[in-house]
């Protein structure tokens, strides 16, 4: 199992300068090896049905790939020494970086979905790098030994589990200051509960009049944090626009724009976090609606939905089932909210109708209420709750068997 924890880094003065230093020059590189593809990708592509008879055709070269351009990290430090400053292993990843962002661009993810062309990154847009390994050990009280940049002070408000190995290690430069992002594994835990629970199954429903409704009929409120602090950050963002460009002042009213909206993404993650893990700790079987998220932002719902967060909720929500051995299920939602839960019938109703009137069987409860219990039934006749109730089912009767005769 593998999961990630983060804490504050305080590092002193010195190690601070080291850090933009670093931060600047493996951007440098990053916007260098990307336009190195991008100049091969446009000298080297054409459409078969767009080439012109008469064209100048470039000096054909072989394709920059991932080990061709870490090929070029040596002469690199040969032709600009100050190079020699950045750990090595660090320096590769820029190369991985660029090599991630460009396949996707080219190729897609797993899934086919290609992403849109990759950006050269400004000095304040590149604000990570990476040590890929990191030595047993590294970990001292509440220092971290950083190569080449020494130990630094970390704030550590929770212990590293017992058994987890350190694997990778990111710094982060934020608004408010310099986190550590630490990847831990551990091979002995099991990615999946053994004695999960098929029957302990509830269904949610997310929506903006309440965060979620349960298939029980529980419902969790909105917090809706960013529609609370708009009077704060308007009064915040004029003073940007008040401020001259390229001034001092205007970069601090920018830096403090940047607090106020990590204060806003903090609690609404919070909040994500406590909700799913209330969630986790009463069922073992979570089903959602499988939502195109992307598509509700770009409507006039936008504002409200991206306050709701949801995409970022049934992320963690997914991720710690995985932790836990347990089922995050995401259905289909088609018609969840037009069908009746107790008949299956199509009861047609607009958005503004938030009851659920049933003319068929007189079924009637809530809107939401009633799209849980929908997407809940969904969820037993998935094919992975089948199979984990079939376990769970042959494992209870090989215990009833073996099971020693008792006295009466």
């Amino acid at each position: 199992m593998i999961i990630a924890y983060q804490y504050r880094l305080k590092p002193t003065k010195h190690q601070q300068d080291k850090i933009d230093h670093w931060l600047s020059m493996l951007c440098a590189q990053y916007n260098y090896l990307l336009a190195d593809r991008f100049r091969w990708y446009e000298e080297n592509r054409c459409s078969i049905n767009a080439c012109p008879l008469v064209c100048y055709l470039p000096g054909l070269r072989d394709n920059p790939d991932y080990y061709s351009q870490k090929k070029t990290l040596p002469n690199l430090k040969k032709t600009h020494p100050w190079y020699k400053e950045i750990y090595s292993q660090v320096l590769q990843d820029v190369v991985k970086r660029v090599k991630l962002a460009f396949d996707r661009f080219i190729k897609g993810d797993s899934n086919g979905k290609r992403s849109g062309r990759p950006r050269f990154k400004k000095q304040h847009r590149y604000r990570t790098f990476t040590y890929p390994q990191m030595k047993e050990g590294c970990l001292e009280g509440n220092l971290i030994n950083l190569p080449k940049i020494g130990k630094v002070k970390i704030v550590l408000h929770r212990p590293i589990p017992d058994g987890f190995k350190i694997k990778t290690a990111s710094i982060t430069k934020k608004c408010d200051g310099y986190y550590l992002v630490l990847s831990l594994e551990d091979k002995t835990v099991p990615e999946v509960k053994p004695d999960i629970n098929p029957d302990s199954i509830i269904g949610i429903d997310v929506g903006l009049k309440e965060f979620l409704t349960t298939s029980e009929g529980e419902t969790v409120n909105i917090p809706q944090y960013y529609r609370r602090s708009q009077k704060r950050l308007r009064v915040i963002q004029k003073r940007v626009s008040r401020r001259k460009k390229g001034g001092k002042n205007r970069l601090k009213a920018i830096k403090q724009l940047g607090k106020q909206h990590k204060k806003v993404a903090d609690k609404r993650k919070n909040f994500h976090f406590k909700t799913a893990n209330y969630l986790l700790l009463k069922y073992d079987v979570i089903a959602h609606e499988k939502l195109n998220i992307k598509g509700l932002a770009k409507s006039r719902l936008a504002k409200s939905v991206l306050d709701a967060g949801w995409s970022s909720f049934l992320a963690i929500l997914a991720s710690k089932a995985l932790n836990a051995g347990l089922l995050a299920i995401p259905v289909s939602a088609q018609n969840t909210s037009q069908n009746c839960s107790n008949c299956g019938k199509r009861v047609p109703k607009k958005l503004h109708v938030r009851w659920h009137d049933c003319p068929h069987c007189g079924c009637s409860l809530d809107r939401d209420h009633n799209a849980a219990i929908n997407i809940k039934n969904r969820a037993e006749g998935q094919s992975v709750l089948k199979a984990q109730r079939l376990l769970s089912d042959s494992r209870t009767g090989w215990e009833a068997y073996t099971e020693p005769a008792r006295s009466v």
